[in-house]
């Protein structure tokens, strides 16, 4: 699929919204499947980039129709527009990135109450009707590379301090039952790139890339928050427990969390763009599971 520039977009996006035509047009984010453009800073238009982006936004769109409602956080309102090409539009979610430089900053009590947030929002994903969020075109998330792949790309990238925990984690992985709980409709994105936290109120506006929600374990879902915090992640789950009455593995989400990572290094052990980063994710864990 040949990718539009920025005067296509702003004659795209236009043709659709003439009110918009004195506006400020910015690329806002590029990722594998999508581009997304900021105008004027209170809209998102979203264009995929393949045809199986295309997909996963149709059902991105289906699916927030049916979570919103049933949400205390906001997240997009968002529209399909048939094109060609086909794109998306929603109202901007007011707020910022949250890395762990920012979380780091909070004082305890914006920490709590943004665990607070995020264990109820987690908590009210996952009472869900399962077969409505089927039928919307919610199916099982992206599995992760296999332990032989794993050993096979991602250990010989990794330096040798990190080599035995790494060791380790995949035989813990292996060894792990399936989970208690069993698989539900989650997000399985929630790390900080995905919020949008308004740092000067220190609260969270809302949430949004549903793209990779789907039906997965559910100890799963709570591994992400540690790309921002392990303190974060540990208040999230206490809430969530708090919440629903469900009591939650911290060694499995530990265990889960670091072989994300190196399942990703192995998923990218031959992209010089990203390769860097997937080891330096795996060693920050490593360092975090050290001092815990």
């Amino acid at each position: 699929m040949t990718e539009l520039n920025a005067s296509e977009f702003r004659t795209l996006i236009t043709s659709v919204f003439p009110e918009l035509t004195a506006s400020v047009f910015k690329l806002a984010a590029k990722s594998w499947d999508s581009l997304a453009v900021d105008v004027d800073d209170t809209l998102i238009f979203k264009f995929p980039r393949h045809p199986g982006a295309e997909r996963a936004l149709v059902k991105e769109a289906a699916l927030l129709d049916i979570i919103r409602p049933s949400l205390s956080i906001a997240v997009p309102d968002m529209r399909i527009h048939d094109g060609p090409p086909i794109f998306s539009s929603h109202a901007k979610l007011e707020g910022e990135h949250l890395i762990a430089e920012d979380y780091d900053a909070l004082r305890e009590g914006d920490r709590q109450h943004l665990a607070e947030d995020l264990a109820r929002f987690y908590a009210e994903l996952h009472v869900l009707d399962a077969d409505r969020i089927r039928s919307a075109g919610a199916g099982p998330i992206q599995a992760w590379q296999s332990s032989d792949a794993v050993r096979t790309k991602a250990l010989p990238l990794l330096p040798p301090e990190i080599g035995s925990f790494a060791q380790a984690i995949i035989s813990d992985f292996e060894a792990l039952p399936p989970d208690p709980h069993g698989k539900t409709y989650g997000f399985f994105d929630g790390h900080g790139w995905n919020m949008a936290f308004d740092h000067a109120q220190k609260r969270l506006n809302g949430i949004y890339d549903f793209a990779d929600s789907g039906f997965g374990p559910l100890h799963q879902e709570f591994i992400y928050s540690n790309f921002i915090s392990p303190d974060l992640t540990a208040r999230i789950v206490s809430a969530y427990e708090m919440l629903t009455g469900r009591k939650l593995d911290r060694r499995r989400i530990a265990i889960l969390t670091g072989f994300h990572r190196l399942s990703e290094l192995a998923e990218l052990a031959d992209d010089p763009a990203h390769v860097e980063l997937m080891v330096r994710n795996v060693a920050t864990w490593a360092a975090a599971a050290h001092v815990a």
